[in-house]
């Protein structure tokens, strides 16, 4: 395993790359693995390479962008069960074959595990193209919130053989990469994610907003962010709200997502304000006008939202697991409760919500903390990961400058 850390210096003068870039999600779908995919390709176009971008038609009106940095290609898709809004890019052997023959990309990056990114990884390696993965989600955890439990082993046994047959498997922290590499996983490497502190600031908090939630001068905003599915844990949450409101009667709860579990949770908490998906600036002044932000998960690859709350100035309460285990310090910047341990979770929910001038203490430092997590460097690792792949597959007459790659990594 291998955390990845470059610095632009030490790119300096490097081949400009033509990679292909397969995955099942992308805007305007509103998720953390779209999202971070959209920075990353556009962190490769800044550096220099060309991105061939294929992944599934998403409306039957959907065509490929023009735009000259990025080419898109889109793939036939099916739509994923009970799961709204996201598509199934189906098996595209052939055609990846046809394609890549006649204009071959220098390295093929593979992000979802769907049958679009098999088939992809099978063309690659049939054509001999270096090709890397992402870990972005845990699907074989997901499986019992979703009424199918005894698939769990054979899909994390699929996800290994997926990612095992290519040359790199990214993910977000070295906690994954541990576990995962204790489960059999090889070659696993970390890229972590950013945070755009630009967009995601204090300065768009909004007393309008505050009001339309019903929050008076001086009351508790909590909030949580994200799909509204039974993986999110989002009882506990809830749970959580409940106990701070019996002490803090002023409290409101503002759940911002949408998905399968929202027309129960509006029957069951009606006092809850249900603020549906919100995105760019609309999401920013949603996060910067609460006080309190609750991520319960306990399915997270890493969890965007703890770091788009933390930019915002808001203190967060997390299990000890993804994201927050990297960057939240109990009572440093935020609350951390071990992983799985319910009760603590709502213990230290309570304490912030109770005490006002420790709660805006640790918002403003989740802030400072965010302020060093760039997604230029973030981008820059990634671009030197591909290259380093990339250099590696070459003849070693054509490997010269690799040495200098190798200089930013850690064991």
């Amino acid at each position: 395993m291998r955390t990845l850390d470059y610095t632009s210096e030490e790119l300096g003068q490097t081949p400009r790359l033509r990679v292909a870039l397969i995955t099942e999600t992308w805007p305007p779908e509103v998720n953390g693995v779209a999202m971070t995919l959209r920075r990353m390709v556009d962190g490769l176009i800044a550096r220099g390479h060309g991105v061939q971008l294929i992944r599934p038609r998403q409306t039957p009106s959907d065509t490929a962008a023009p735009d000259g940095a990025l080419e898109e290609v889109l793939a036939h898709s099916l739509r994923l069960p009970r799961y709204e809004g996201l598509k199934l890019g189906l098996p595209a052997r052939r055609r990846l074959l046809r394609e890549w023959s006649m204009r071959r990309p220098d390295l093929v990056h593979v992000a979802t595990e769907g049958p679009l990114g098999w088939t992809a990884v099978t063309a690659a390696n049939k054509l001999r193209i270096p090709v890397t993965s992402d870990f972005h989600t845990n699907f074989d955890h997901y499986s019992g919130h979703y009424g199918v439990a005894w698939l769990r082993q054979p899909v994390a046994a699929y996800l290994r053989r997926f990612h095992n047959r290519t040359a790199a498997t990214y993910v977000p922290t070295a906690a994954l990469a541990a576990r995962l590499s204790a489960q059999g996983y090889e070659r696993v490497e970390v890229v972590s994610r950013g945070v755009d502190t630009t967009l995601y600031s204090p300065a768009r908090r909004d007393e309008a907003l505050r009001r339309s939630w019903g929050l008076a001068h001086g009351a508790l905003g909590v909030m949580c962010v994200g799909r509204l599915a039974p993986e999110k844990n989002l009882s506990l949450a809830l749970g959580a709200f409940e106990a701070i409101r019996r002490q803090r009667p002023d409290a409101r709860m503002i759940l911002v997502g949408d998905g399968p579990l929202r027309a129960s949770l509006e029957r069951a908490h009606p006092q809850v304000v249900f603020a549906g998906m919100r995105i760019g600036d609309d999401l920013a002044a949603h996060y910067a006008s609460a006080d309190l932000f609750l991520f319960a998960s306990q399915t997270e690859t890493f969890g965007n939202v703890t770091l788009e709350a933390m930019a915002s100035g808001l203190c967060p309460v997390a299990y000890d697991y993804a994201a927050a285990a990297e960057v939240v310090r109990d009572l440093g910047n935020g609350g951390l409760a071990r992983f799985g341990d319910a009760e603590g979770f709502i213990e230290r929910a309570l304490q912030l919500a109770r005490d006002d001038g420790l709660r805006a203490q640790l918002g403003r430092a989740a802030r400072t903390t965010a302020e060093g997590i760039d997604w230029e460097r973030v981008n820059d690792a990634f671009a030197a990961a591909l290259l380093g792949v990339w250099r590696s597959a070459q003849p070693v007459q054509g490997s010269v400058g690799a040495p200098a790659l190798v200089r930013g990594a850690k064991a």
